[in-house]
């Protein structure tokens, strides 16, 4: 069992399903030619992919193009399902940085078969994450920047500001498929500037006022 790490607290929770939006900045769906999303694309992560700032990222063996996504990540702090506005804002009890680690060249594959994405975004250390930081310690802004760079070289620089779905809608949108559980986390997409890393690679990713994270490739 995973469980977060917090800063400025001690809880103990267990994390959950990590729920992922695809395709929330317009810059990035363009970059890879998708079109730009109507609702929220989402797919699903399990805790079991977690690995933590200053772990590493094991390369699998059976794909040649490992990507990196820098991510706002939500963490859900009460149960809520069929929020409104105001309970989806509750739900929000914290936020942190994330990386999606994804296996391109597999989901191309898979897309052009019409199957469906999941083993080219779960595998063993593809979700890498910072502390968290509780809302009662930060609130967030909406326009905090969002950055990533490979071996010193700035690959993503954004802002949260462009996400095509604020985090309050995609709270929403959620709960109304689907149970939001204490311990729950919602990535909810990155920025244009994805690419290709290899072993030796270092990345470090950073979300302003919220924290950053650091990995290497093995």
């Amino acid at each position: 069992m995973k469980y977060l790490k917090f800063k400025n607290s001690d809880e103990q929770v267990a994390i959950g399903k990590m729920v992922c939006v695809g395709r929330n900045y317009a810059a990035h769906a363009k970059e890879l030619g998708n079109e730009i999303p109507e609702f929220p694309i989402i797919f699903l992560k399990p805790a079991s992919n977690v690995i933590y700032s200053g772990d590493a990222v094991i390369h699998p063996s059976y794909s040649n193009e490992l990507h990196y996504e820098c991510e706002l990540v939500l963490y859900i702090g009460n149960d809520v399902k069929n929020a409104n506005d105001k309970e989806a804002e509750n739900a929000i009890q914290g936020f942190t940085v994330g990386l999606d680690m994804t296996l391109r060249d597999l989901q191309n594959e898979y897309r052009k078969k019409g199957e469906p994405w999941t083993l080219a975004k779960c595998f063993d250390t593809a979700a890498v994450l910072g502390e968290v930081v509780l809302k009662k310690d930060y609130k967030l802004n909406g326009t905090e920047k969002i950055s990533l760079s490979v071996n010193g070289a700035t690959k993503q620089n954004s802002s949260v500001a462009n996400m095509i779905f604020p985090p309050v809608e995609i709270v929403k949108y959620i709960s109304a498929r689907m149970m939001l559980e204490k311990g729950d986390l919602i990535f909810t997409g990155t920025p244009e500037g994805v690419g290709k890393v290899v072993p030796g690679d270092k990345i470090d990713a950073l979300i302003e006022n919220i924290g950053s994270i650091k990995t290497n490739i093995i």
